[in-house]
């Protein structure tokens, strides 16, 4: 699955009957669409579904010893997804309903049309599809979906778009690596959205924000009572992203235990359930992120070198935002275009000292971070013109950030030091008298011309444009 072409997983069905001549039937009929598997005997067909993954079962009624109504019970305890068809040579409605009753999706008799049993059998799979869709979207029903398109004119990013366009379509599996906030997701998403899988499931899990103990059933499922609390059977997310993308964010933070089993289910593409004996094959593109360095932890011993080699086929780096400030304004218009929509605003911009603030503070958080102050500050305007510099987090507003800490991290002087500070004051009060230099050296204290040249020393443009939408 690292580099090589989608392999769709088949359905795998099950024929139970004890006649011989039956089963050559569904085999001649079956075999070229579907995996089959065969049973004469209901112990049998209960072994098969214990050790195997099975799609559907097609299974007799009337059978020596144990029958089928007993197998059909027996199967879903076993595994209730599975989709049973009964078949039976008597056209019996209490038969057919008993069998519904204990679970079974629907019932045939014999001898059966072969254009209604292959109708049938595709109806059944696709409701088995079908639940797992459901069950993604219940386990994501409270995610905050965010499909932005990528937005940056950085030559970097350009590089990546680039990247991504080559390898989107060929299932190739992705490392992703950066500080957090950088956008891994988003680029995950849009990998996917632009492959033959987009109409598929993009399953993301953050395996640092689970606990180490939760993360394996998180990820490959778990059989009912396989530990105390497990009350049902749970279909883990390798399987709900069958057919689609699997989305690992934050990798490097799984245990050594756990990593051998990703790497298992990479190479095998097959999965075992917690508690579970069945392999299950899984046909999953992985796209994986981290904010670590992946080859150091792999020198620490904290991460394996032979899943890191698996997942790092095509690496791609995101830079942090401080080293793509030209991507500043179109991610600000961006957002606010975003934000006025979700909140009902008509916000045109950024004033022209929130514009500077917002471009020289270095983002720590990165895009995730400025999202979150567009967002604040588009539900917090009180004018729909602009948002000023009194709008902005103190930290941004005032200082630009954590100044102290940042001088001590790179140990300026004094004399840069207060250079700072005298930008971001200069800064707010130009931004309190409407960038009327006149006033604003009155305020400060400062001759006209004085204050022009702290302008041109300071690198602060007295023709600055505000960031606007529009």
């Amino acid at each position: 699955m690292a580099n090589g072409e989608r392999h769709p997983v088949r359905a795998t069905i099950l024929v139970v009957d004890d006649d011989a001549g039956i089963r050559e039937s569904f085999e001649a009929v079956l075999a070229k669409d579907y995996d089959l598997l065969f049973a004469a005997q209901g112990p049998d067909a209960l072994r098969i579904v214990s050790t195997r993954d099975v799609n559907l079962v097609l299974l007799d009624i009337r059978m020596p010893g144990m029958d089928g109504m007993e197998v059909l019970r027996r199967i879903k305890e076993l595994n209730e997804q599975t989709e049973v068809v009964v078949v039976t040579a008597v056209k019996s409605l209490k038969t057919a309903i008993e069998a519904i009753k204990l679970g079974a999706s629907d019932y045939i008799t014999k001898p059966f049309d072969t254009h209604e049993i292959l109708s049938l059998i595709k109806r059944a799979i696709e409701k088995q599809e079908l639940l797992k869709e459901v069950l993604y979207l219940r386990s994501e029903v409270a995610r905050d979906h965010r499909f932005e398109n990528l937005v940056g004119r950085n030559p970097r990013m350009q590089d990546i778009y680039d990247l991504v366009s080559r390898i989107a379509d060929n299932n190739v599996t992705v490392l992703l690596n950066g500080e957090s906030g950088t956008g891994k997701e988003v680029l995950a998403r849009v990998i996917h959205q632009q492959s033959n899988r987009s109409q598929r499931p993009f399953v993301a899990v953050n395996c640092a924000a689970i606990p180490a103990e939760l993360l394996e059933s998180e990820l490959f499922g778990h059989e009912k009572g396989s530990f105390t609390g497990a009350i049902a059977t749970k279909v883990g997310k390798f399987e709900l992203a069958t057919g689609g993308t699997l989305f690992l964010d934050e990798v490097g933070s799984m245990r050594l235990d756990l990593q051998a089993k990703i790497l298992r289910a990479l190479q095998e593409r097959e999965v075992e359930r917690v508690g579970g004996t069945r392999t299950i094959k899984i046909d999953a593109r992985v796209i994986a992120a981290t904010n670590r360095d992946l080859k150091k932890a792999v020198e620490e011993g904290t991460f394996r070198e032979d899943l890191y080699y698996r997942l790092n086929v095509v690496p791609i780096t995101l830079p942090p935002l401080r080293q793509r400030r030209e991507d500043i304004p179109l991610l600000v218009e961006h957002f606010i275009g975003k934000y006025n929509r979700e909140f009902a605003r008509k916000v045109k911009g950024f004033s022209a000292g929130a514009t500077a603030a917002l471009y020289h503070y270095d983002w720590p958080g990165n895009v995730r971070e400025l999202e979150n102050v567009i967002e604040r500050a588009v539900a917090l305007a009180e004018s729909d013109e602009t948002i000023s510099l009194r709008e902005l987090p103190l930290e941004i507003s005032i200082l630009g950030g954590d100044v102290i800490e940042d001088i001590q991290k790179a140990g300026l002087s004094l004399r840069e030091a207060r250079s700072h500070f005298e930008r971001q004051y200069i800064l707010n009060i130009l931004e309190k008298v409407q960038w009327n230099q006149t006033e604003a050296a009155r305020v400060l204290g400062l001759h006209r011309n004085t204050l022009a040249w702290k302008l041109q020393r300071l690198r602060i443009d007295s023709r600055a444009q505000p960031f606007s939408n529009g």
